[in-house]
């Protein structure tokens, strides 16, 4: 059996169709050929990235500080292997 592949508009129609209630989940399912564990899955990772778009700036701030974070632990581990080089040649 082929496996389908949706599109994200696909996806987001049957998503909306769902939140509307206007079918109950499993007779949307049913129409649209997919398990309704598809959907909740699709619907779950719906919803934490609407709650990653109100994190906003956070998240993006959030990501910055990591990043400069691994910069300066590729610096300290730099500046460590010097070190232990320096008490080497001077021992």
């Amino acid at each position: 059996m082929q496996r389908r592949t949706w599109t994200a508009d696909e996806k987001l129609g049957i998503l909306l169709a769902g939140l509307k209630q206007t079918l109950s989940v499993a007779e949307l399912c049913r129409q649209n050929q997919i398990s309704q564990t598809q959907y909740y899955k699709w619907r779950d990772q719906f919803l934490e990235g609407g709650k990653q778009a109100f994190m906003g700036a956070k998240h993006d701030t959030t990501k910055q500080f990591e990043r400069k974070v691994e910069q300066l632990e590729l610096i300290i581990g730099k500046q460590t292997v010097s070190l232990e080089v320096l008490k080497k040649t001077f021992s």
